[in-house]
């Protein structure tokens, strides 16, 4: 009977053939040497030509990646530059609101008055009223006949007070008169106001009264509401004869009465308002 896996070639014979091959490949080598350096010469343009598509392939894929990026960068630098751009147009109302509060606060009053700033949040449409409503209420001490300004004169005084609010009559309002001096020579009269926001008057001032057109008027104290030496006015006009017993006097508020956003509130001397100046500021 056969067996069923025959015997092959023997071990011994198979390590003999191996040690026979090392030998001739080692001695071999020195004369192999140069057709293999010649077949690798052969051989390199074709390995170059099949490199080809890969490297085109790299450079296509790296271009491709690098356009992306350059296009996400100028994305990202466009919107950048509109974030920039928006942020230099607040920075410029700003400092246009700092320069204006810088103003305010620099306003020519006595240094012990207690003062507050506050933001104007509504202006009274009505023609025949006028007045503004301010962000500041009796929380932080507003009382009604409160003096108000704003960076170049008085502007008018509280009439209403809420816990938030306030409102403040404009001296340009027809109700509203306020007791000034000349301050070139000290002569006592009344502006009142006539409904319009570039004119005030001075009503029941005698023709012989040293007063001209020109003459700053500020507020001279009477009556307590208004602190003394504030500007008020300047005299725009004024007309004598024609038998008049009274000179018709016609002035121009200092105050920019159609364009206040700002408003100063000042408190008697010597009193403190229920929010600390700075801290309202």
């Amino acid at each position: 009977m056969n067996p069923i896996f025959g015997r092959g070639v023997s071990i011994q014979f198979r390590l003999t053939i191996a040690i026979v091959l090392s030998l001739v490949l080692l001695f071999a080598k020195e004369s192999i040497e140069p057709a293999r350096q010649s077949l690798s010469s052969l051989l390199s343009p074709l390995q170059l030509i099949a490199n080809v598509p890969g490297d085109m392939l790299d450079w296509a894929n790296e271009s491709f990646a690098s356009r992306n990026e350059l296009k996400r960068q100028n994305r990202e630098m466009l919107k950048q530059q509109l974030l920039m751009s928006e942020r230099l147009q607040r920075f410029e109302q700003l400092n246009q609101e700092n320069n204006r509060l810088r103003a305010l606060l620099g306003s020519p009053m006595h240094q012990d008055a207690q003062k507050m700033v506050a933001e104007v949040m509504a202006v009274e449409s009505d023609p025949y009223h006028h007045y503004v409503t301010l962000g500041a209420g009796s929380k932080d001490g507003v009382f009604v006949g409160q003096p108000v300004i704003d960076d170049k004169a008085i502007i008018g005084q509280i009439t209403q007070v809420s816990y938030m609010s306030s409102q403040v009559l404009l001296i340009s309002d027809a109700t509203h008169a306020i007791p000034v001096r000349v301050a070139r020579n000290d002569v006592r009269a009344v502006v009142q106001g006539v409904g319009n926001l570039d004119e005030l008057e001075i009503r029941h001032l005698p023709t012989s009264t040293d007063i001209k057109a020109g003459d700053l008027l500020v507020s001279s104290g009477l009556g307590g509401r208004f602190p003394e030496g504030y500007p008020v006015a300047r005299v725009d006009s004024v007309e004598r004869g024609d038998g008049r017993r009274y000179a018709k006097i016609r002035v121009r508020p200092l105050a920019s009465l159609d364009r206040i956003r700002y408003l100063l509130l000042l408190w008697p001397e010597g009193e403190r308002p229920g929010l600390d100046a700075e801290e309202a500021s």
